[in-house]
């Protein structure tokens, strides 16, 4: 085995690794809040902040990262924060303590920029939509099984308990994550202030960037958001929160792994961004209505078609036409932009639940689908003449 191949092995058990620790305790989080005295306001807040400091940190660390050549040692600065927000929601049980240590998560995802640029440095140039939809599809493993451990954990020992599978996940990806080449890449050529403006300027990125904003938006006030407290009140214990959650990955893992080849060849990129646009709509309207855990995990399946469908597609598509030597300071403004989603999802879905319910929330998130589905069929076409013209340059 070539030392290329054993950096790709180890370097995915690694990416699994750092997603698990981040999301172990994800289907316990809103009704844990809410058990400790959380509105629906605060756990919007608890839930957000983990987006907040994204938005803050991203672009700043895709830069920097650029400009020093190095990703690893951000690669396990992400392990060593996300074991140590576990560590503090498992020792703090206030709605303060949880806000303050789920940013720290944040923190911890925010390196997830230096993990794609650099996963996909173990690939042809050509290769690089390819290797994002193998990275996400790893990112979905660890969520999945991160979520169903978490939740059969929760069942038996406790929703405390995730906290400490999700830190000890983060110490086992931190020392196999010192093992990994740090494959530096020497630019002679160095980066201006006006040269990486330009970047953040691009319009293809500037495009995939806002439909990004959508999906997190939708996402995060709804699966990784209020679903698993809604969940609850409709009867599901820990272990079931877990299965709606995995429910929601594991379409999410298969269309990831397919978009860039099964998905796009039939359905063509303007289609295939559209149609998860249409099925994240769908997946938000039926949710509260629904009035059993089957229903409602059929809806979560919809939604993560709709995720896989869409998000690898956009995180590929940002970075596909810059330069090897920027494409982390593209790939942190993508991800800080997304960031917003995140943050503002949960946020703005608690004040609308506090204000007039639950179900108007989840409204609002659907209408934002239907304005994705618009979106993503108006900014398509300029895309696609972007990359023809980008490849044939390659070629």
């Amino acid at each position: 085995m070539n030392k290329n191949a054993l950096n790709k092995i180890l370097f995915s058990a690694v990416i699994v690794l750092y997603w698990f620790s981040l999301y172990t305790y994800v289907p316990i989080l809103a009704p844990f809040a809410e058990s400790i005295g959380a509105s629906h306001k605060v756990v919007g807040l608890i839930l957000g902040s983990y987006g907040f400091t994204q938005v803050l940190l991203r672009l700043p660390l895709g830069i920097l990262s650029d400009a020093l050549g190095r990703r690893k040692i951000f690669v396990i600065s992400g392990l060593l924060f996300s074991l140590s927000s576990s560590l503090g929601m498992w020792y703090y049980s206030s709605p303060l303590m949880l806000l303050i240590f789920r940013g720290l998560a944040g923190v911890a995802a925010t390196t997830w920029v230096c993990y794609t640029v650099l996963f996909s440095r173990f690939f042809a140039e050509q290769d690089s939509v390819k290797a994002i939809g193998y990275i996400n599809a790893l990112n979905f493993l660890g969520q999945l099984t991160a979520l169903l451990a978490g939740g059969t954990i929760a069942q038996y020992f406790g929703q405390r308990a995730t906290f400490i599978i999700g830190a000890c996940a983060g110490a086992v990806g931190f020392l196999l994550g010192l093992a990994v080449t740090d494959n530096r890449e020497i630019s002679e050529q160095r980066i201006t202030v006006k040269e990486l403006l330009n970047v953040v300027k691009e319009k293809t990125l500037l495009s995939v960037s806002i439909l990004a904003i959508l999906v997190q938006f939708i996402i995060f006030s709804n699966t990784f958001g209020f679903t698993p407290a809604f969940a609850e009140k409709i009867g599901a214990n820990d272990f079931q929160l877990g299965l709606l959650s995995a429910a929601f990955l594991l379409p999410g893992i298969i269309t990831s792994a397919l978009s860039s080849t099964v998905f796009e060849r039939f359905l063509g990129e303007r289609n295939c961004i559209s149609s998860g646009f249409l099925a994240l709509a769908v997946y938000s309207f039926a949710t509260p209505f629904c009035t059993s855990m089957g229903g409602l995990m059929f809806t979560q399946a919809i939604g993560g078609l709709g995720w896989g469908l869409t998000f690898p597609r956009l995180m590929g598509l940002s970075i596909k036409t810059v330069e090897d030597n920027k494409r982390a300071t593209a790939m942190g403004f993508f991800q800080g932009s997304y960031g917003l989603g995140i943050f503002i999802g949960p946020v703005l879905v608690g004040l609308i639940s506090d204000s007039w319910g639950l179900k108007m929330g989840y409204l609002f998130a659907a209408s934002l689908g239907v304005i994705g589905i618009i979106c993503s069929r108006m900014m398509s076409e300029e895309s696609s003449q972007t990359f023809r013209e980008a490849n044939s340059k390659n070629n």
